[in-house]
C-alpha cells in the first residue's frame, strides 16, 4: 500500500481488520506502521423499526490515542453522493436530513475505546439502506495506509407476525394446560425463527418455560429443565406455522401469564447469527388453586456460647400435614457450605472433611423421626464457630419411580461460638546487651514463670521483627522436642551460628553467633501450651510472647584514616618517618588491614608498598623492591595505628605517600566480607639535592644535547646526544635527515668547550642551533642523578639555492584542424636556472563540459614517458608522441584528432638540480601559455533531387521511385534511405472540411544495408535497387487504389570518425512524387484485350482497309495537283506535303494501339 496524497485519496481506500473484542477476525497480514481502518463486513440485512449497530475500528495510527470518527453514507439514488451522518469531533457534521435524529440521539456514536465506536441507529427507516463509509482524520507525520473504509446495509420489512389467543384459565394443581402460538414471515431473504414460551407473574422477571432455538435445539428453563425431561413440558409444532405448549401435573408455582416470543433470525456475511426482529404475543393468564401441601421448617439448639471440646446439637423440625405421606429432603449447612444431605430414604450423604470427622465417631447426622433431623458435634473445635442451617425440600415422586424437587424452605441461620481453652502462663525474657557492636554474639533467656499442666507440653518459637516491621521466625522448638530453623537462618544454623538450648524446664536461651546488621530489631519469644484431647490429639490451649529490642552498631560506623609526617622535606641521606592513624579503637578480634601506597614525584600512578594484613602479616609489593633494604614498618599494639620508616632518603623515595585501611569481618561460613576501605589523605616528601653552579668539578659529569629549531617546528628536534657516560648518540632528526655522515663533535682538553661541526651544508640544514648541558652526580643510592641544567643561545644558520631562472614560452595559441589530421603541440623553455639541470614536462588539456584539467602525458626528467588518465583510459594513448627535437623544444603530436581532442592545452615543465647530497630536488616550476585546439567534423554538403513530379499508372501495374543524391559531403560516407507515403486524409468539421496528410514509412534501408521488415499491405510488393552509389530505387508492384498518394525518399548521410565509430553528419529529404492508381474497371479497352479475336478485329483489319483508302485519297489528289501545278506551286515546291502517320502500339496490351495524326499530316 502506497502513500495518500490527500485525506480523500485516502478515505476511498478499504479497511480489514475488526474489533476482536465483538468476536470478529481481523485480516492479516498489515504492518503496524499503517494506519488501518476495519468496518463491519457487509452487506448486513436489517429489518425497518430495529435497533442498528455498526462498528468500526482504526490501527496502527499515530497521535493521540483517542482518535475521531466521522459516519458518512452512499444512498442508492446517488451512490457518488457522500452525505454526512455524524462526527465524534464536530457536532455541526451532520447534512440537514440528519441532524434532527443526531440531536434528538436517535443515532448517536458510542466510543466503546480510544480507536473503536459503534454507530447506533435508534429506529432504523426505510431511507437509512445504502453504502456506509467510517472515516478518521488523519493524525499521522504523513498520509500513510487507509482513513476509511465502507460496507452496505440493506432496510428490508418486518414481516413477523406473532399471533396467540387472549385468554384467562383457571386450573386446579395436577391438571394439564395446552396453549398455541401462531409465527409467520415472508422474508425474501434466507432466515431462521426462534420460538420461546414464558411465565410472568406479577413485576417478577419473565420465567423461560421451553424455547426451540433457530437451530431447532429444544431447551427448557432452568425451573421447567426436570419436568420437561420427565415428559410433562413439552413443545409440539402442529401446523406450518403453528406451535403448541403442554405442561402436566400443573404446580401452584406455573401461576401467572404465558406469552410465546419469537425472533427472526439472519446469518451475516462473518458467518455469526443476528436477530433482526423480535415479538411476543398476547398473553394467556393461567390461575393454579393449589392442595393443602403447605410446610414450615424450625431449627433449634440449646445454646449459642461453647468451649472446645463441648457436644453441640442442632435439632431441624418439620411442621406439615400428612408427612409420611409425602417425600421430603433435608440438607444441613455451615456457613453456606454443605455438611450432609438426606434424601427421602433417609441415607445421609457427607462431604469429604465432614464424612471423615463423622467416620471417627466426632460427628452424627440422622432422622429422629418423621418431621425432626438431628445434627450433633460430638466435640467442638475452634473453627467450628460459624453459622449453621438447614434446608427441606418437598419432592415428588414420578411415573417412572424419579423424584422431582418441589417447594424448598429453610429457617433463620443459628451463629454459635467455640470459645479457646485458656492457659495461665506468664514469659520473662531477658539479653545481654540491647546494644551490641556489629560481629559480637547476642544471648536471650525465656523463662515462663507460672505453672504448666501436669499433662500439658510447651513449643517455643523465637521470632525477629525488623524495622521495617517484617517478622521472621529465627528457630522453634516443637513440643515434642524437635529442633527446627527458620528458613532464612537456616544455613547459618548448619554452620553454628544459631543455638537454642532448654537449660531447665520452663527455661530456654538463644545464642546468636557474629551478630549482623540484619540482626537488627524487636526480638520474641512465643511459648504456646498444649494438651491432649479424649480422642489423642493435641490441641493448643493458649499463647504467651514477650520481647526485648536489640539495635546493633555497623563497625564501619566512624570508620576512617589520616596519614601525618613530621618531616615533609629531606635532604639526601636522611631519615623520614610517616603515620597512619586509624579511627577508631577496634577491639583486638576487630580485622583490619592497613596499605602504604607511594607515588613518586613525576608519576599519576601510586603502587602498594607495603601492607600488613587482616591475619598480620606483612606484605610487600613488587615494584619497589629497592625500599625493604632501608624500610622499617611498625603495628602498635594497642590499636591498628601503622608507622613506616625510610632511611638515606634519596630521589627514588621522593613522591607522595597514602595510607589505605581496610575492614573485614569473618562470616558464620568462614569467609570474609569487606565491610568498608578508607583513603587517608596524600602525604608530600619532597627530597632535595645539593646546591650547584653548574661549574666543572672532579665529581661532575655532563650531558651535552644539540638541537636544531625551525620555524615550522613547535619546539626543537634533537640532532645528537652525548650522555654523563661519554656515550654518542644520534637524534632523530639526524636519523631523519641523514646526517649521521655529516655531522663532526669535538671537546676541548679542558673539558669545559663542546662543538658541533655540520659538513656539505643543504638548504634544509637552516635554523637555529643551541646545546643544553646537564650536570650528573652519584646519589646515595649509587644511582647518577641530574643535579643542573642550562640551555645555551641559539645561533642562526641560512643555507640558500641557487636562483630560479626557469622561464617558459608564454604565448597563447589557437590551432583548428579536421578530423583524422595529425596535429602538433610546442612547449618552448626560453631559460634555466643551470645548465646541469633536468627538466620534466607534463602536458595538461581543459575539455569542455569536464570542471578541472586532466593530465594527459608526462616526460620525466630521465625521459620515461608516462600516459596520464586521460590517455591511458581511452585511445589517446596509441595516438599521442612526445618529443624534443632541440633543447628546451618539446613538441605533442596527435594523431588522427578526433573531436573529443578538443580544448585548451598547456604543458607545465619541472627543474630539478643536484643537492651536496647527490639527490634530485626540484627548484622551479613555470607553465606555458594556452593553447586552444578545436578540431571539427567535416562540413555537410548532402544534396538531394528535390524535383516533384506526377505518375499515373495502372491498377496491378508497378511504379518505380527514384532517390537521387546529388551531392555528398564525403566519398567515405554512407547512406540510411527511407520512404514515405503521404496521403490525403479528410478531418470533417462543422463549417468546412480539410485535408491532413498521413505520413507512412514504407521501407527503410540502414547505412549498414539492413532492411526493415515489410509489414500491413506493403508485405511482399516492394523491390529494392541500388542503381549507382548516389541513386537508389524502390519499385512497388501490384498497384492498388490505396497506393494513391505522395511519395518522398529522406536520405541519412553516416560518416565513421577516426575511432571507427559511425555518426550522422546530415540529412535531407527529396521532393514529392504524386502517384495516382486508375482503376481498370471494365472499360472499352479491357474488353478489347481481353477477347483475342475482338482485338483482332479492331486493331489489325481495319489497318489495310484504311491504308487502301488512303493511298486511293492520295492518288487522286496527286493528279489534281499535277493538273494545277502551274497555278497553285511556287517556285516548284508543292503545297501539300504527306507525314507518316504517328502509330503507338503496346504488345503487351497495356495500353490500346493508338493511331495518331499529328497537325500538318493531312491538309
Amino acid at each position: 500500500m502506497g502513500f495518500c496524497t490527500s485525506w480523500r485519496s485516502c478515505r476511498g481506500r478499504r479497511g480489514a481488520r475488526g474489533l476482536a473484542s465483538r468476536g470478529l477476525k481481523p485480516k492479516e497480514g498489515l504492518a503496524s506502521a499503517q494506519r488501518h481502518v476495519a468496518v463491519q463486513e457487509g452487506p448486513l440485512y436489517r429489518t425497518e423499526g430495529s435497533h442498528v449497530t455498526l462498528w468500526c475500528k482504526v490501527s496502527g495510527y499515530q497521535g493521540p490515542a483517542e482518535q475521531n470518527f466521522q459516519w458518512s453514507i452512499y444512498l442508492p439514488s446517488a451512490p457518488e453522493r457522500e452525505v454526512q451522518i455524524v462526527s465524534t469531533a464536530d457536532p455541526s457534521f451532520p447534512y440537514a436530513i440528519y441532524t434532527q435524529r443526531v440531536h434528538s440521539r436517535e443515532i448517536y456514536v458510542e466510543r466503546v475505546q480510544g480507536d473503536a465506536v459503534l454507530l447506533h441507529i435508534k429506529e432504523l427507516q426505510d431511507r437509512d439502506a445504502g453504502e456506509y463509509e467510517c472515516h478518521t482524520p488523519n493524525t499521522d507525520e504523513r498520509y500513510f495506509g487507509s482513513y476509511s473504509a465502507k460496507m452496505n446495509l440493506v432496510v428490508i420489512p418486518d414481516s413477523l407476525r406473532v399471533t396467540a389467543v387472549p385468554q384467562t384459565l383457571h386450573k386446579v394443581e395436577r391438571d394439564s394446560l395446552e396453549l398455541k402460538c401462531e409465527v409467520a414471515k415472508s422474508t425474501a431473504q434466507h432466515s431462521h425463527v426462534s420460538i420461546a414460551w414464558y411465565r410472568q407473574r406479577g413485576g417478577e422477571a419473565p420465567v423461560e418455560v421451553i424455547s426451540l432455538s433457530r437451530d431447532f435445539v429444544l431447551r427448557a428453563g432452568g425451573s421447567y429443565a426436570q419436568r420437561q425431561a420427565t415428559g410433562d413440558v413439552r413443545l409440539d409444532k402442529v401446523g406450518e406455522t403453528t406451535s403448541k405448549l403442554t405442561i402436566y401435573n400443573l404446580h401452584p408455582s406455573d401461576q401467572g401469564e404465558f406469552y410465546c416470543e419469537a425472533a427472526e433470525w439472519i446469518q451475516d456475511p462473518d458467518k455469526s447469527w443476528y436477530a433482526m426482529t423480535r415479538k411476543r404475543s398476547q398473553g394467556t393468564i393461567v390461575n393454579v388453586q393449589a392442595t393443602d401441601k403447605e410446610f414450615s421448617v424450625r431449627l433449634e439448639t440449646e445454646k449459642r456460647t461453647y468451649i472446645v471440646g463441648e457436644p453441640v446439637e442442632f435439632r431441624c423440625i418439620l411442621e406439615a400435614q400428612n408427612v409420611p405421606d409425602r417425600y421430603f429432603s433435608i440438607s444441613w449447612a455451615f456457613n453456606s457450605s454443605l455438611i450432609a444431605s438426606l434424601g427421602p430414604n433417609a441415607v445421609p450423604v457427607l462431604n469429604n472433611e465432614f464424612a471423615q470427622r463423622e467416620a471417627l465417631g466426632q460427628l452424627k447426622v440422622a432422622k429422629e423421626s418423621d418431621n425432626v433431623f438431628v445434627l450433633k458435634i460430638y466435640r467442638l473445635r475452634l473453627e467450628d464457630s460459624g453459622k449453621y442451617n438447614c434446608r427441606v425440600t418437598e419432592r415428588e415422586k414420578t411415573v417412572t419411580g424419579d423424584f422431582i424437587d418441589k417447594e424448598s424452605k429453610r429457617p433463620k441461620n443459628i451463629p454459635i461460638t467455640v470459645l479457646p481453652l485458656k492457659t495461665s502462663i506468664s514469659l520473662e525474657i531477658i539479653n545481654n546487651a540491647s546494644s551490641v557492636l556489629e560481629g559480637e554474639s547476642l544471648r536471650f533467656g525465656c523463662n515462663v514463670r507460672s505453672g504448666v499442666g501436669p499433662q500439658s507440653r510447651l513449643s517455643v518459637a523465637w521470632q525477629l521483627v525488623d524495622k521495617q516491621n517484617r517478622r521472621s521466625e529465627i528457630v522453634r522448638l516443637d513440643r515434642d522436642g524437635t529442633l527446627q530453623p527458620g528458613p532464612s537462618y537456616a544455613e547459618r544454623s548448619s554452620y553454628g551460628g544459631i543455638q537454642m538450648e532448654q537449660v531447665r524446664p520452663g527455661s530456654f536461651t538463644l545464642e546468636i553467633f557474629n551478630s549482623i546488621r540484619a540482626d537488627e530489631g524487636h526480638y520474641e519469644c512465643r511459648v504456646a501450651e498444649w494438651t491432649r484431647t479424649l480422642d489423642g490429639e493435641w490441641q493448643m490451649v493458649g499463647e504467651r510472647h514477650a520481647g526485648t529490642p536489640v539495635s546493633i552498631t555497623p563497625l564501619e560506623a566512624g570508620f576512617a584514616v589520616t596519614a601525618i609526617s613530621r618531616t615533609p622535606g629531606v635532604t639526601y641521606n636522611e631519615s623520614f618517618d610517616l603515620q597512619c592513624i586509624i579511627k577508631p579503637h577496634y577491639p583486638s578480634w576487630v580485622p583490619v588491614s592497613v596499605t602504604w601506597r607511594f607515588q613518586p614525584a613525576g608519576s599519576t600512578e601510586f603502587h602498594d608498598l607495603v601492607t600488613f594484613t587482616r591475619d598480620g602479616g606483612v606484605q610487600w609489593g613488587d615494584r619497589y623492591m629497592g625500599f625493604r633494604t632501608r624500610t622499617a614498618i611498625e603495628k602498635a599494639e594497642s590499636s591498628n595505628n601503622v608507622r613506616l620508616s625510610i632511611s638515606r632518603a634519596s630521589d627514588t623515595e621522593a613522591g607522595k605517600y597514602q595510607c589505605v585501611a581496610e575492614l573485614w569481618r569473618k562470616n558464620y561460613n568462614s569467609s570474609w566480607t569487606r565491610l568498608a576501605d578508607r583513603t587517608s589523605n596524600l602525604l608530600e616528601i619532597r627530597v632535595l639535592r645539593p646546591v650547584t653552579k653548574l661549574q666543572t668539578s672532579p665529581d661532575s659529569h655532563f650531558a651535552v644535547l644539540w638541537y636544531v629549531h625551525k620555524p615550522s617546528d613547535a619546539d626543537g628536534k634533537l640532532i645528537l646526544k652525548t650522555t654523563h657516560s661519554s656515550a654518542f648518540e644520534y637524534g632523530t632528526y639526524a636519523e631523519e635527515e641523514g646526517l649521521r655522515g655529516r655531522l663532526q663533535f669535538e671537546r676541548s682538553a679542558s673539558g669545559g668547550l663542546f662543538s658541533l661541526t655540520v659538513q656539505r651544508a643543504e638548504v634544509r640544514d637552516s635554523g637555529s642551533y643551541y646545546c643544553h648541558v646537564e650536570e650528573w652526580l652519584l646519589s646515595p643510592n649509587h644511582a647518577w642523578y641530574k643535579l643542573a641544567e642550562e640551555v645555551s643561545g641559539r645561533t642562526e644558520v641560512t643555507v640558500k639555492q641557487p636562483d630560479n631562472r626557469l622561464q617558459v614560452n608564454q604565448t597563447h595559441r589557437n590551432i583548428t584542424v579536421l578530423e583524422n589530421q595529425w596535429v602538433t603541440l610546442e612547449c618552448q623553455v626560453s631559460s634555466r636556472s643551470s645548465p646541469s639541470s633536468q627538466l620534466s614536462v607534463e602536458w595538461y588539456v581543459w575539455r569542455p563540459g569536464h570542471p578541472e584539467k586532466e593530465a594527459v602525458a608526462r616526460l620525466s626528467r630521465q625521459s620515461t614517458l608516462r600516459y596520464g588518465d586521460l590517455a591511458a583510459l581511452g585511445d589517446l594513448r596509441g595516438r599521442i608522441h612526445m618529443e624534443s627535437p632541440s633543447l628546451g623544444l618539446y613538441l605533442l603530436s596527435i594523431q588522427n584528432a578526433t573531436v573529443r581532442d578538443s580544448g585548451v592545452y598547456d604543458c607545465r615543465v619541472e627543474e630539478w638540480l643536484l643537492d651536496p647530497s647527490d639527490r634530485w630536488y626540484k627548484r622551479a616550476e613555470d607553465l606555458s601559455g594556452l593553447t586552444t585546439l578545436t578540431v571539427k567534423q567535416p562540413d555537410p554538403t548532402l544534396q538531394v533531387d528535390t524535383a516533384t513530379a506526377n505518375l499515373t499508372v495502372q491498377e496491378k501495374e508497378s511504379f518505380p521511385l527514384d532517390c537521387s543524391i546529388l551531392s555528398r559531403s564525403s566519398p567515405e560516407s554512407h547512406f540510411a534511405v527511407t520512404w514515405y507515403n503521404l496521403r490525403a486524409k479528410e478531418a470533417g468539421g462543422h463549417a468546412e472540411e480539410e485535408e491532413e496528410e498521413e505520413r507512412e514509412a514504407v521501407l527503410s534501408v540502414g547505412p549498414d544495408a539492413v532492411f526493415s521488415p515489410e509489414t500491413g499491405r506493403w508485405e511482399g510488393r516492394l523491390r529494392f535497387q541500388r542503381l549507382s552509389a548516389v541513386l537508389f530505387r524502390l519499385t512497388v508492384l501490384q498497384a492498388g487504389g490505396a497506393d494513391s498518394g505522395n511519395y518522398s525518399c529522406r536520405v541519412e548521410e553516416w560518416l565513421a570518425d577516426p575511432n571507427g565509430v559511425w555518426y550522422r553528419l546530415a540529412e535531407e529529404e527529396s521532393g514529392t512524387v504524386a502517384v495516382h492508381v486508375q482503376d481498370a474497371g471494365s472499360t472499352l479497352q479491357s474488353v478489347i484485350c481481353s477477347n483475342d479475336a475482338l482485338f483482332y478485329f479492331v486493331f489489325f483489319y481495319p489497318f489495310p482497309i484504311f491504308g487502301i483508302l488512303i493511298i486511293t485519297i492520295l492518288l487522286v489528289r496527286f493528279k489534281s495537283r499535277n493538273s494545277s501545278k502551274n497555278s497553285e506551286g511556287k517556285n516548284g515546291v508543292p503545297l501539300l506535303w504527306i507525314k507518316e502517320p504517328h502509330l503507338n502500339y503496346s504488345p503487351t496490351c497495356l495500353e490500346p494501339p493508338v493511331l495518331s495524326i499529328h497537325p500538318g499530316t493531312i491538309d
